[in-house]
């Protein structure tokens, strides 16, 4: 990678209920999960394995955000299950 370029990001996409979610959220909270996502399009590692799923947990305490993911095997594609905020 050169020295110009940030780390590369996966493209994100959300599922129901994730949009259902999505669409309940307030400005502030669309904001703080908008840095969240951007986390872990950058390094879906972030997330704490859901045993005996392909899914990943993540929970940023500070932001009071929550994300439940699954990266594709690739790694070029995140998607988002489920968001709380």
């Amino acid at each position: 990678m050169s020295p110009e370029h940030g780390a590369r990001r996966s493209q994100v996409v959300m599922v129901e209920p994730a949009l259902t979610q999505l669409a309940k959220l307030t400005a502030s909270e669309t904001h703080r999960l908008d840095r969240a996502i951007v986390a872990i399009s950058v390094n879906p590692e972030l997330g704490t394995e859901v045993p005996g799923t392909l899914l990943r947990d993540y929970m940023d305490e500070i932001d009071a955000i929550r994300v439940i993911y699954y990266v594709t095997a690739l790694r070029t594609i995140t998607i988002v299950a489920y968001i709380e905020a």
